[in-house]
């Protein structure tokens, strides 16, 4: 498995071509529609086999009608030469069985905190959401994330001060790059407000009639969070 360990970029994954499959986040993801239990349950097992040859296993979540299939080397946090070579064998199995990929059904949700001190509330949320360092392109970052998906990531973004009320959750809803715009538009004829679209594609920051915001995101042209005001 020599120099299979070289995180993957955005492009990179985009430029293998795998149809069934789009990067949210940091993860490789996949939704098939299995249509009963018995299907998906024999994926998973097909899935598990290739797993155990490749040296290299995958997130399962497997629900009535359909399979969700996340992947990420662990060991460096992000996408490599193995979640590839995973994801192609696994579009071969389902191929198989007659099952189809919904790339239209994929969303993948961060929360995000603004904080004029993060160091000061980071540890709490750690603590009470049970969430683990993240290391972003094998750097430490501030963002906290639950690896078993029983918990949304939580990042920190940094603000003035300033007294309450105002504003500081927010949602990072990540969904395919080709989708974007459509979620977008969506939002809008949903009677929300598209407040920024600068850093798209990256993302586009919208708010609902109250003017809660939340941000559309894609993997494209990441831009610093910090940048997220």
């Amino acid at each position: 498995m020599g120099g299979m360990a070289e995180t993957l970029t955005g492009q990179q994954v985009a430029d293998a071509g795998l149809a069934d499959w789009r990067q949210l986040w940091m993860r490789l993801c996949a939704r098939f529609e299995t249509r009963d239990f018995a299907t998906g349950l024999a994926l998973v097992n097909a899935i598990g086999a290739a797993a155990e040859q490749l040296d290299h296993h995958p997130d399962l979540d497997l629900r009535y009608g359909h399979l969700d299939v996340r992947l990420m080397s662990h060991d460096v946090q992000g996408l490599t030469e193995r979640d590839l070579r995973l994801a192609a064998a696994v579009s071969g199995l389902a191929a198989d069985l007659g099952v189809r990929a919904r790339v239209d059904q994929l969303t993948f949700v961060e929360i995000g905190l603004d904080s004029s001190d993060l160091e000061e509330v980071r540890p709490f949320w750690k603590a009470v959401l049970g969430l683990d360092d993240l290391l972003f392109r094998g750097e430490p970052s501030h963002d906290l994330i639950d690896f078993t998906d029983q918990v949304p990531n939580l990042w920190f973004q940094g603000t003035e001060p300033h007294e309450p009320p105002r504003q500081r959750f927010h949602y990072d809803v990540h969904v395919p790059h080709d989708l974007a715009e459509a979620r977008v538009a969506a939002a809008v004829e949903a009677g929300g407000t598209l407040v920024a679209d600068e850093y798209a594609p990256s993302f586009w920051v919208l708010a609902d009639p109250q003017g809660n915001k939340a941000c559309i995101c894609t993997w494209q042209d990441s831009a610093p969070r910090q940048d997220r005001d």
